[in-house]
């Protein structure tokens, strides 16, 4: 199945769905923001250059816009996921089995719409989808360490921390600042939701 197949996704308060080239600018409202892009690994600094990044058709290909839905059918954009199908490692003589089996998740929610769970919402929906419908066997996130909401939100939905590196990022203010990676397999996920 491909990943055109499974959106839009629904939950209790939200929707999310692939975005599309009207999302840009609403979507560089909230990621212009310095308390937003501190975090980025890429932070254009004017709209025309944010646009060009974010048209390319692989990297809108990966893009989805978080909906906070209304009674009345309406819905406002409040965020945006990436949500990028990869390969696996693998070695030469099994390299097509390791082909599409997991994805790499990353988020950004306008600061207007923190602390009332709606990442944790959608990010909890994005990896069913990925051990659902699309097939996938493992799903990973990263974060700088000192990014707390996003490493706590992944300790939150059941992510384990694989790694904590030292000083392995070059972040724009030029300091060298910790890693985190945390990563969750569909078997992993099946017994989360079991519970």
């Amino acid at each position: 199945m491909s990943t055109s197949d499974v959106w839009p996704l629904r939950t209790e308060r939200l929707r999310v769905r692939p975005m599309t080239a009207t999302d840009i600018e609403v979507m560089w409202e909230w990621r212009r923001l310095p308390d937003v892009n501190r975090w980025l690994g890429l932070a254009p600094d004017t709209l025309d250059a944010f646009r060009e990044r974010y048209l390319d058709p692989d990297r809108l290909a990966a893009m989805h816009v978080i909906e906070l839905m209304h009674d009345d059918g309406a819905a406002t954009p409040i965020g945006d996921l990436m949500i990028k199908v990869g390969d696996g490692w693998a070695q030469l003589e099994v390299a097509d089995q390791a082909r599409g089996v997991e994805a790499e998740l990353g988020w950004v929610l306008d600061p207007a719409h923190t602390g009332r769970g709606y990442a944790t919402e959608a990010i909890r929906a994005v990896i069913d989808a990925c051990f659902g419908p699309l097939g996938l066997r493992r799903v990973h996130a990263g974060c700088f360490a000192d990014n707390e909401p996003s490493w706590r939100l992944m300790e939150r939905i059941g992510m384990r921390r694989e790694e904590y590196s030292r000083k392995t990022a070059l972040h724009r203010s030029g300091e060298w600042l910790d890693g985190i990676n945390y990563g969750i397999l569909a078997e992993e996920w099946a017994a989360l939701r079991a519970r």
